[in-house]
């Protein structure tokens, strides 16, 4: 793990790593045992790679812990999940406070349960005057939600008079995305062997590199987050130009 570390250009990090965390349910049918298993070893892995960006001086980490589509999974899942989500908040919210890290959450909170929106509502309270890395956690959220709710409220604007038609552009849509206030990912990473982006920050991805690994999510660990860090360093960012154009600025 050490020599991957000092592989790594400190200098040209991703300023914003989102990673689909998969494979949880399937590694725990592995083993014999239920989905939720899986999901509880899973935490461990949040807490691993949340350090290893804090050390390197990652700037922004989106977790997708709970899509609006994993609500139709079954009943006793979803309350585990949710059950998990708080003992985990409550657990480590001092633990992030500690190390000067600021949380986050994206989605739509409405459909959460109280118990669960009260105390990541404490959480996002006590760490909000952090000022090292930005941990986002994507709940109850889905790419194509968020862009609706961003189009109606930007024809809420215009109906309303406060938003003139000719003046919507990017920045607009932006505005009212619910990941208006951080930088677009520059990495996204999604483990356990699925090549697709599963209906996750449809709007932010479109630079992203992509990276996907056979690793389940709860064998997910820091030399496994280097490993695609290093992979992405390797790679050329060419944003709709020629390399000659990238090389020569």
């Amino acid at each position: 793990m050490s020599a991957l570390l000092q592989q790594i250009d400190k200098q040209r990090l991703p300023r914003h790593i989102a990673i689909i965390m998969d494979g949880n349910g399937r590694w725990a049918q592995e083993q014999g045992q239920d989905r939720l298993y899986g999901h509880f070893h899973g935490v461990e892995s949040v807490r691993n790679i949340v350090e290893g960006c804090a050390e390197l001086g990652v700037g922004y980490l989106t977790l997708y812990a709970f899509s609006t589509e994993n609500w139709d999974r079954p009943e006793y899942e979803v309350i585990g999940l949710m059950e998990l989500l708080v003992t985990t908040i409550r657990k480590e919210v001092e633990s992030l406070h500690k190390n000067n890290i600021r949380l986050h959450v994206i989605g739509d909170m409405n459909m959460l349960p109280d118990y669960a929106r009260n105390e990541l509502q404490q959480s996002l309270d006590f760490t909000k005057d952090n000022t090292g890395l930005n941990l986002i956690m994507a709940l109850s959220y889905s790419g194509r939600w968020e862009l609706l709710n961003a189009v109606k409220n930007i024809a809420f604007e215009v109906k309303t008079g406060k938003l003139e038609v000719e003046a919507i552009n990017e920045k607009t849509l932006q505005k009212f995305l619910t990941t208006s206030e951080f930088p677009d990912p520059e990495l996204m990473i999604r483990t356990s062997g699925e090549f697709r982006i599963s209906n996750f920050l449809l709007y932010q991805l479109a630079y992203a590199e992509l990276y996907f690994t056979h690793v389940r999510w709860p064998d997910f660990r820091k030399e496994n987050l280097y490993e695609a860090i290093l992979d992405y360093q390797n790679r050329e960012r060419r944003f709709g130009k020629t390399s000659a154009q990238v090389v020569n600025g």
